[in-house]
């Protein structure tokens, strides 16, 4: 857990998934990481789960300037 220059909670993580998903009709094994930041009581949410604990995120994606990789913005979750 970070804060803000204006003490606003923030939380830097990373979210990973892995599923199976059929693609030319077959069975492809998909695995993927990326970056993701919350913000204020939601940052505080996330800060007390569990590592590695199963959740459903929206969001948006953006990429921070200066930077050529992408950030998911959590706005909500839902544990699965």
């Amino acid at each position: 857990m970070r804060y803000t220059p204006a003490g606003l909670p923030a939380l830097d993580l990373r979210i990973e998934h892995e599923s199976q998903q059929q693609e030319a009709g077959t069975q492809r094994n998909v695995k993927a990481a990326v970056k993701a930041v919350a913000f204020g009581a939601l940052a505080e949410r996330l800060a007390r789960q569990a590592p590695g604990s199963s959740w459903k995120f929206q969001g948006f994606l953006a990429t921070p300037r200066n930077s050529k990789t992408v950030v998911m913005h959590i706005q909500d979750i839902q544990q699965n």
